[in-house]
């Protein structure tokens, strides 16, 4: 056969393979309200970039009817193309064939394409659509996630791991995802779950929707499973690809460098009104984050989970930083078992990736409560402050306001490692607040005096004017100095620019072992 026959035959079969099984397995997606496989890596990638591997791929399976049904790709895309420019790798789930679930050629398609990955030492991005485990192949299909797993695993902190679920992800498939640096979920469309609603009514009796059980707002609000929502396909892609611009390839690079028209001596001067000097009052740290922030920008991450504390990405003078900040606004800012765990993850992963820390405090101590102590409280706080003492990332700490208790030590005090150390004027750093020292200082006093109401206040006072004034931790070395919030945003980039170089000989050692 000629050459020139050849090659429009493959043509002709790479064209079938680029459309799909049949128009209707389109139409069937399309009528969900989901993106088909190429569909979605046309919106992750920059237009033209994708070079598929294995388009050809097809199962060696029999029985049960599966010699029948041998389609190309085996129900998964998966290459390599560019986002903004940078190396990015990606798979993609096709539920138009075999409903996405995974057989044992699939599983060595995705297996592929993470070596490439970590070897290239580029992005992985996973878009999650699948049935789960292809039931016919059996063990096969089984082994095929250990696979994934393994790898997981082996990249973790190696390369940054998205995982976007754009349907449903159930069983043992809902492993890989969480083992992964980032969860994206769409509402209506995506589910995670280990055990379905069917198997759970069975169980326990009680009637649930998939949705209910393991739908986008679950994992976003309680389970905390899931870093990101968003309402479509569409806005969820394009979030996917701003936080690719913010992290780096590997962990031997640094984060990407963006040109700035903001100033990096810009004074913030809207901090003395958004943060009122009565500790009591609550406000919104987003706000004081978007003074700081170039051009007002940051990526909040896990927004609608554990709400007490805020993690996010941004960018001073045109470098990314990661940021841990109270929130007033929710619980008045206190450490509980959920913000602990949010912040260690968040910590974990700035300082896998190269990320200098920022941290904000404003925070009354821990959050007390049986429910809280027979939860774990120690362990689950004792998480974040073993990811701070480990970071060896620039780290640097601004309390704001209150800094009370086991809370201030854990969250980056200069004590745990920070490398610098502010405070505002209004800053309050004490083992705890004046009130409840002095009933404990003073009890015998108090008790004892004719007027217990005014010498409580006396003693109050006397506390707070020896031991909880601003200048305090200031004169003992434990805060490098106390600035103006108008300073705040020159003063750490000026600070960041000087730790740019910094280096840390770690311990030799296997690996640590952190609280669980």
């Amino acid at each position: 056969m000629p050459i020139r026959n050849r090659l429009a035959e493959l043509a002709e079969l790479r064209e079938h393979v680029r459309q799909g099984p049949d128009p209707e397995a389109t139409r069937r997606q399309h009528a969900k309200g989901k993106l088909t496989a190429r569909e979605r890596i046309g919106l992750l990638l920059d237009p033209d970039s994708f070079v598929e591997v294995e388009p050809l791929r097809r199962h060696r399976a029999t029985g049960f009817g599966l010699e029948h049904r041998r389609p190309h790709t085996d129900g998964v895309v998966t290459g390599w193309g560019t986002v903004h420019g940078r190396m990015v790798f990606v798979y993609a789930h096709d539920f138009r064939i075999f409903g996405g679930a995974l057989g044992e050629a699939h599983a060595e398609k995705i297996h592929k394409i993470m070596d490439m990955a970590i070897t290239a030492g580029a992005p992985l991005v996973s878009l999650n659509d699948g049935a789960g485990a292809r039931i016919q192949e059996g063990v096969s299909a089984l082994a095929g996630y250990g696979g994934i797993f393994q790898r997981n695993t082996r990249a973790s902190g190696v390369i940054p791991q998205i995982s976007v679920m754009l349907g449903p992800c159930a069983g043992g498939a809902a492993y890989s995802p969480a083992l992964t640096d980032f969860v994206f979920m769409v509402r209506q469309t995506s589910q995670m779950f280990i055990t379905g609603p069917d198997v759970v009514q069975a169980v326990t009796g009680a009637q649930v929707t998939q949705d209910s059980l393991g739908g986008a707002d679950v994992h976003g609000e309680r389970s905390g499973v899931a870093h990101f929502v968003h309402d479509d396909e569409e806005s969820c892609l394009a979030d996917v690809r701003y936080l690719l611009s913010l992290l780096p390839a590997n962990n031997r690079e640094l984060p990407p460098v963006e040109a700035t028209q903001d100033p990096a001596d810009r004074s913030c001067a809207a901090l003395d009104e958004i943060v009122p000097t009565d500790g009591s009052r609550p406000y919104d740290m987003r706000a004081v984050l978007a003074e700081i922030a170039d051009d007002g920008q940051f990526m909040e991450v896990h927004e609608r989970w554990a709400t007490n504390v805020i993690v996010a990405l941004t960018r001073l003078d045109g470098q990314v930083v990661g940021v841990v900040a109270s929130q007033p606004m929710s619980l008045a800012g206190v450490l509980d078992i959920a913000a602990s765990e949010k912040a260690a993850r968040f910590v974990q992963l700035c300082d896998a990736f190269n990320i200098p820390l920022v941290t904000l405090l404003d925070v009354p101590g821990f959050l007390p409560g049986v429910d809280q102590e027979h939860g774990g409280i120690i362990r689950h706080g004792a998480k974040l402050l073993y990811a701070y003492c480990t970071a060896s990332v620039p780290r640097i700490s601004v309390v704001l306001r209150k800094a009370y208790g086991g809370a201030y030590i854990v969250m980056d005090s200069r004590s745990v490692g920070a490398d610098l150390a502010f405070a505002w004027p209004t800053n309050e750093i004490a083992v705890m607040g004046a009130q409840g020292a002095a009933n404990v200082i003073f009890r015998r006093e108090i008790a004892a005096a004719e007027d217990p109401a005014a010498v409580r206040a006396q003693l109050v006072k006397q506390y707070e004017e020896e031991l909880m004034h601003p200048y305090y931790a200031a004169e003992r070395g434990l805060v490098d100095d106390v600035i103006a919030p108008a300073e705040t945003r020159q003063v750490l980039v000026r600070s960041l620019r000087m730790l740019r170089a910094k280096h840390v000989d770690l311990p030799v050692r296997k690996h640590g072992n952190p609280p669980q």
